[in-house]
């Protein structure tokens, strides 16, 4: 199975697309090596920035460019880029709807060995709170590049979240489109909502459920804002029941966007798998946070079928 990390195809695409459009402008916070940023930097130094370790001058900048016209894409860790910068990321961009694209990387657990202060849990929930944002999370390094190319031509503030990782490419049925849900199996006993990487650890899910004669729909969310209430709405009265799988605190994120959605249309019980009002922890690779947070195929899989026995026993 071919591998790729979202934020190397990040880089790959400002270089390309840098070619083609001359008013895309790079802004980063010290990080470029990191968020991939220095392959657009290398190609094009005078359309780069480089602010230092100040995430608020990052989105004043920022702003500031894309007042004067152009298409900017600012990028850090977003621990850093939605945490430190949120007032003015509030209060300039979206509130004056610029077209400033914030890229971060290193999302969720991916800094394992950088420990709490460095895993962005809540960047999602940050994002979506605040009026006239877009907030986008590619499944893999394909729909990274498909979402910038969707974004590119979008016109207002938006959040895309990346991860470090080399992650799976997924093979995909569909065209992708903001806004839009896309029901990558179809299942008549659970539905299993993901977004980011846990749309592959989920489609694993459900093949293990298949084996213990569990029918599985599986969503890719890559869009949350704004979300697509219909389809996930049409998958509740399909199954009758949800299961929520993100990489993200289980509060403000996808599970609490699509229960928003859900509830005034169809309710239908929803559980939701993630990080349980917690910190992150350190670890020296990846993997073993997944399990201490129960995001591995495996513990999804245990932890849904768990769920359709408590609801129809």
């Amino acid at each position: 199975m071919s591998m790729k990390a979202t934020r190397d195809a990040y880089g790959d695409w400002l270089k390309e697309a840098g070619k083609l459009n001359k008013d895309i402008v790079v802004v980063d916070a010290d990080l470029s090596e990191s968020t991939k940023t220095n392959v657009f930097a290398k190609e094009f130094p005078d359309r780069f920035i480089d602010v230092g370790s100040a995430e608020q001058n990052l989105i004043d900048i920022s702003a500031g460019l894309a007042l004067g016209g152009k298409k900017v894409f600012a990028s850090s860790f977003a621990i850093f880029e939605t945490g430190r910068a949120w007032d003015q990321i509030r209060n300039v961009v979206s509130h004056d709807e610029l077209n400033v694209t914030l890229v971060a990387t290193h999302a969720g657990l991916s800094c394992a060995a950088d420990g709490a202060s460095h895993q962005a849990l809540e960047d999602i929930a940050l994002m979506r709170v605040i009026p006239n944002m877009k907030v986008i999370v590619p499944c893999d390094a394909d729909e990274t590049k498909n979402a910038l190319d969707a974004l590119l031509n979008t016109q207002g503030p938006a959040y895309m979240r990346l991860r470090r990782e080399k992650e799976p490419l997924i093979e995909k049925k569909y065209n992708f489109k903001l806004g839009k849900a896309e029901t990558l199996r179809e299942g008549s006993d659970i539905t299993i909502i993901a977004t980011g990487m846990m749309v592959s650890y989920s489609l694993k899910a459900a093949d293990i459920l298949k084996e213990k004669g569990i029918s599985s729909s599986v969503l890719n969310v890559h869009t949350i804002k704004p979300l697509d209430s219909n389809t996930l709405c049409k998958t509740a009265k399909n199954t009758g029941i949800i299961v929520t799988v993100e990489e993200h605190s289980i509060f403000g994120g996808l599970g609490g966007a699509v229960s928003e959605a859900v509830s005034e249309t169809y309710p239908v019980p929803i559980f939701k798998i993630g990080v349980n009002d917690t910190f992150g922890q350190s670890a020296r690779s990846f993997e073993p946070l997944l399990k201490a947070y129960g995001l591995t195929p495996d513990q999804i899989a245990e932890t849904s079928e768990k769920y359709i026995k408590k609801i129809k026993r």
